[in-house]
């Protein structure tokens, strides 16, 4: 199971380029499940991300709503040939869906997009927001999903690096690089906008706009930041 993720984004111009790697890799006209946080605008969101995928490849595009502090019912992938997580608030994302679909995807795997806080979810341990490392500012107040300090929570273990998501454009590597110096998560990739990596197995692929930080403990115990662009390919 290859897993693609994206670190956001709305230009439409890099859809394909994003999506369509994944769709193929379900198969023609795919079914793909969208799982999206019920926040009261499923509908809209909906309409976005089936014209998203659309513009991609041919494909059927499912609505599956995720209600905050609800179970998820895996049952609601059935006949799905792909599973979408979209955006929103990480937290809640991860809230309802880390146990039962890490279990579902672990138990019968399909190709996985996670979109922005569908790409944080899908590490084991899912880096899910906060501005703060001890009071300290690592990072702008607006992008903290509701949270004060760093916190990192169980994902969906779909891979073992923690995922940080509009990396260059909101600022957000600075609250990776704290989550890695102080152990929080053993090493992570933070990923700019209209940007995704493939995951396949312990190896990686960029493509996209932008670039793909790795972050990782260095020898003399700070942090290692490297940058790859599309095109490069990443040892995980």
């Amino acid at each position: 199971m290859t897993i693609h993720l994206v670190g956001g984004g709305r230009d439409e111009k890099w859809y394909a380029e994003l999506y369509g790697p994944f769709l193929a890799e379900a198969g023609p006209n795919p079914e793909v499940a969208c799982l999206l946080l019920d926040e009261g605008d499923v509908p809209e969101q909906f309409e976005r991300w089936s014209a998203a995928l659309g513009a991609a490849a041919p494909c059927r595009p499912r609505a599956v709503p995720v209600p905050p502090g609800a179970v998820f019912e895996s049952a609601a992938l059935d006949g799905a040939d792909a599973v979408f997580v979209g955006g929103g608030l990480t937290p809640g994302y991860a809230a309802a869906l880390a146990g039962p679909l890490g279990r579902r995807l672990a138990e019968r795997p399909l190709p996985y997009a996670g979109f922005s806080a569908g790409a944080a979810i899908a590490a084991q341990r899912a880096v899910v927001g906060g501005w703060l490392s001890d009071g300290v500012p690592v990072c702008p107040e607006e992008t903290a999903e509701d949270l004060e300090e760093i916190e990192v929570r169980d994902g969906l273990g779909l891979l073992v690096p923690a995922v940080d998501i509009h990396a260059a454009q909101w600022g957000t590597l600075g609250r990776l690089v704290e989550a890695v110096a102080r152990g929080s998560v053993s090493h992570g990739l933070a990923i700019d906008e209209n940007t995704a990596l493939a995951v396949d197995g312990t190896t990686a692929r960029v493509r996209g706009a932008g670039r793909v930080h790795v972050v990782r403990p260095a020898a003399d115990g700070g942090v290692e930041v490297r940058s790859h662009r599309a095109g490069a390919e990443l040892p995980l």
